[in-house]
């Protein structure tokens, strides 16, 4: 019975350690942290467009109808200002995503030509390979 209890106990701790390695490898880590940042992202968004965005632009064309845009409902309980204000959040996020990525790509495509550019030898390093190169066939060459 001793030797079932172990066993389990070494399955157990077997499980924690695959269970630890694989909760801290980069990608989940980072996969949390994105999740993270774009739910406190989606907060600042959601105030943006219920705060400053709807109030300047839609409350004044929904002012004929005397209510708040959020509270907008057409017909039989389509809460129209709620549809509205989440287009916005959408729509929002989206841009902004967009050109994040826009960023980071030109980045990328400047870092990767610096790179290219690093690599590649200048004209002189080329001349002087050339001319050792040169130098060392006409030294191995027989003399006549």
């Amino acid at each position: 019975m001793a030797n079932g209890v172990g066993g389990r106990r070494v399955r157990a701790r077997s499980f924690w350690d695959d269970f630890k390695a694989f909760a801290l490898k980069g990608n989940v880590v980072d996969l949390a942290i994105a999740v993270i940042i774009g739910g406190a992202f989606g907060a600042v968004i959601s105030s943006l467009v219920e705060d400053i965005i709807m109030p300047a632009i839609i409350n004044p064309m929904l002012a004929g109808a005397g209510t708040d845009w959020r509270e907008a409902v057409v017909g039989p309980g389509i809460r129209l200002g709620s549809f509205l204000g989440t287009i916005i959040d959408f729509l929002i996020i989206a841009l902004v995503l967009f050109l994040i990525i826009r960023i980071f790509e030109r980045l990328k495509r400047k870092e990767a030509v610096e790179a290219a550019a690093a690599a590649e030898p200048s004209v002189e390093e080329k001349l002087n390979d050339t001319l050792t190169r040169l130098t060392q066939y006409l030294e191995s060459r027989p003399k006549i």
